[in-house]
């Protein structure tokens, strides 16, 4: 079986516009280094103990970790005194925190510096001190003039520019390079992170304890829809000057593609070679999904594909509610949730308690977190993400196509095995 593995993008790229030594709020993330587990310390508490609570989800901090935490709230502010530390979370193998910018970043000498160099000297703070307290010997390189952040670089360097985080050769940085930075542009955005990073504990001990249901399933479900039948299905749907053969190729790219026999609706990865009657099975290749959540939604009675057209907008209110009427007899609805009046369904049957399968437009990259209530549902066995891509970094101007909403239908349709326009039919 010839399998098509994902693309993988970091998520350490920098925003090109964006001058990174002005003023702002900038949500940093950092990971341990590759093979160090989880260093910093372990999840404890109890999922049923409230926020707030002696017993709720905590991190009870390693060493390692508590080094750490002394590094982020006081030295980090004694070499930058521009600088503080809003909201944070020490998790067993990564950080999260708010960065307050209050003014232009300087060194401790007044030299002009960004972010990055900002970042790169609390890493090798960390790993000076990692370094002790694991007794590691090295012989080091490029170090720092007495008296200045390790940070410090020559003013004028672009804000691309990557301060080496271990400072030496032969030893193990405690953290892998680079740092994903988020910019909240208002205060809902800003309230949104400082509730994800406050829940990332408990979002941990949720996934610890419910694994099967909580983390991502490579290649689980098989549609049966071959990349012929959906380029079959985009010519047909898309006008011409949409559907060109760059486009179809670029959507093709993009797709998870496994070769083996045709296999069955909602099956895990089809098995090769495999016989039926004493012939050997016909190998074509066919689209496969990455999921998260309850597959078992799958196996209902009847899924049923929510696509709503904009020549059917007159008639929502009747769609909506035959939507509704067939969730509450025990059908599971299917969306790419593109269109507003979409989302309206799938969130109005969520309130009600009536389970859904949501297709991404996005694949799910390695450390997916999707948020707090999308876990309680999935969790709860009343909701599944699927997803037919490969994970692909999208920036802020890059737009999803006409072709591209129309591939995800079509995906809703094979997993149904049933047209859109079934709501039409009468009951």
């Amino acid at each position: 079986m010839i399998e098509k593995k994902p693309i993988q993008h970091r998520m350490t790229r920098r925003a090109a516009a964006h001058d990174y030594s002005r003023t702002g709020i900038y949500h940093i993330t950092l990971h341990v280094a590759d093979g160090l587990g989880q260093p910093l310390g372990a999840v404890v508490g109890s999922l049923s103990a409230p926020d707030g609570s002696a017993e709720a989800p905590r991190t009870a901090l390693s060493p390692v970790g508590q080094m750490v935490e002394h590094e982020l709230l006081h030295t980090l502010h004694a070499f930058y005194p521009m600088v503080t530390i809003q909201d944070y979370v020490i998790m067993p193998d990564h950080l999260h925190f708010l960065l307050v910018v209050q003014d232009k970043i300087l060194t401790s000498n007044g030299r002009p510096a960004h972010l990055g160099q900002l970042i790169a000297g609390f890493k090798k703070g960390c790993n000076k001190r990692y370094w002790e307290m694991t007794g590691q010997q090295g012989k080091p390189v490029g170090t720092a003039p007495s008296g200045l952040p390790a940070a410090s670089a020559p003013s004028g360097l672009p804000a691309g520019y990557k301060v080496p985080s271990s400072g030496t050769t032969g030893r193990q940085p405690l953290f892998e390079s680079g740092y994903c930075d988020v910019m909240p542009i208002d205060a809902a955005q800003l309230a949104t992170q400082r509730a994800y990073i406050a829940g990332n504990p408990r979002s941990r001990l949720l996934r610890m304890t419910h694994r099967a249901l909580l983390s991502v399933k490579r290649g689980s479900i098989a549609t049966a829809l071959t990349p012929s039948d959906l380029r079959g299905f985009l010519q047909r749907e898309c006008p011409p000057h949409l559907a060109t053969p760059d486009v179809l190729a670029a959507i093709e790219s993009r797709l998870l593609i496994r070769t083996g026999p045709t296999p069955s609706l909602a099956s895990g990865p089809a098995p090769s070679g495999s016989v039926s009657g004493g012939f050997p099975a016909v190998m074509k290749p066919f689209i496969v999904c990455d999921t998260f959540g309850d597959r078992v939604l799958l196996t209902a009675r009847r899924c049923l594909p929510v696509v709503c057209h904009r020549k059917d907008a007159a008639r929502f209110e009747e769609q909506k509610q035959r939507c509704l009427t067939e969730a509450a007899h025990g059908a599971v609805l299917v969306s790419a949730c593109i269109s507003p009046r979409e989302r309206e369904i799938l969130t109005e049957c969520a309130d009600h308690g009536f389970p859904v399968i949501i297709i991404h437009d996005n694949g799910f990259p390695d450390r997916y977190h999707p948020s707090a209530d999308r876990l309680d549902q999935c969790m709860a066995g009343r909701l599944l993400l699927i997803s037919p891509w490969q994970y692909h970094y999208r920036g802020n101007t890059e737009q999803v196509t006409v072709p591209f909403c129309k591939a995800m239908n079509c995906v809703a349709q094979a997993l149904c095995r049933t047209k859109d326009n079934w709501w039409k039919n009468k009951e």
